[in-house]
């Protein structure tokens, strides 16, 4: 016999419980990377450990809440917490339903590369975002993984939107690291639609010609006066009963809409009749100001 394996080593999986807390509670200054991040903070001993193991990289675990049966994968970011603990974001603590020191099961695991995923905003308030898929795909570079169902926090402009993975291929849970990754959206919690009116229903709705302005004819010297002496004044020789000249139906900048496309109109003023027999039937015609005959208060002497 030789006194080595003729046999490959099997792999061995990393599997510890540790007490978990929130970023914010890690000793030193605020880690906004982490909080920001799909990755966790674990104790030195578990890379000791984990390199003593044939582990497939990139490292990538399963966090197991086992009084709720929750389930979230991750990265790790660093092996500087304290002994028996580990740190996640806050967003991650949320999803796992966990509180600060309770008991996480951290299991090494191998995903599939990820070739779509599908995201919900669970506000409107994404649709603000100029250039989403951009702005999404910079979040998703401190992230390891993708798991179905969790609700990912991405911070833009000081202001921390939430999204939900809806769907990722080829499996429920992805890796996203050095992937080609095609992404959708589908419409925000609590967005509606907004009503798209039809121009049928628009006609029906505006008369137009409730927006032309009322047709006045324009009436030179038209009033009320009073005599000096007192006296009743003569009729005036315009009637406010005079009917609005035709030439004024059509005013400047106020559209055709009786117009159809293949005709040509030509508006063309009529001649005004010269003799005095006709005072009562030029209220068709237009009017013209002071357009008249003139006499003299002095009479000519013979």
């Amino acid at each position: 016999m030789f006194g080595f394996n003729m046999f490959p080593e099997t792999l061995r999986p990393f599997n510890v419980q540790y007490k978990c807390f929130s970023v914010s509670m890690l000793p030193g200054n605020e880690r906004d990377d982490v909080e920001r991040g799909g990755k966790i903070i674990m104790p030195p001993s578990a890379l000791d450990q984990l390199t003593r193991l044939n582990i497939i990289y990139p490292m990538v675990f399963k966090l197991t809440n086992r009084l709720t049966n929750r389930i979230t994968h991750c990265g790790v970011l660093e092996f500087v917490a304290d002994e028996g603990k580990v740190y996640l974001p806050h967003w991650m603590m949320h999803n796992l339903l966990l509180q600060e020191g309770d008991f996480l099961n951290v299991e090494s695991t191998s995903l599939p590369v990820a070739t779509f995923s599908r995201f919900q905003p669970q506000s409107p308030d994404f649709l603000d975002i100029t250039n989403p898929k951009a702005v999404l795909e910079n979040a998703l570079r401190l992230y390891a993984c993708l798991t179905t169902g969790d609700v990912i926090a991405i911070k833009y402009n000081d202001k921390v939107y939430e999204l939900c993975v809806l769907e990722t291929k080829p499996g429920p849970a992805v890796t996203i690291i050095e992937c080609d990754m095609n992404v959708d959206f589908a419409p925000p919690v609590g967005y509606k639609e907004p009503e798209r009116v039809t121009a049928k229903d628009e006609d029906m709705q505006i008369d137009p010609a409730e927006l032309m302005p009322e047709p006045t004819g324009f009436i030179a010297f038209k009033g009320e006066g009073n005599r000096l002496d007192g006296k009743k004044k003569k009729s005036s020789s315009i009637s406010e009963d005079v009917p609005t000249p035709k030439s004024v139906q059509y005013q400047r900048g106020i559209p055709d809409y009786d117009y159809k496309i293949g005709t040509l109109k030509f508006l063309r003023n009529s001649k005004p009749n010269s003799s005095k027999e006709s005072q009562g039937k030029d209220a068709n015609v237009e009017f013209k100001a002071f357009h008249g005959e003139g006499n003299s208060l002095r009479k000519k002497t013979k």
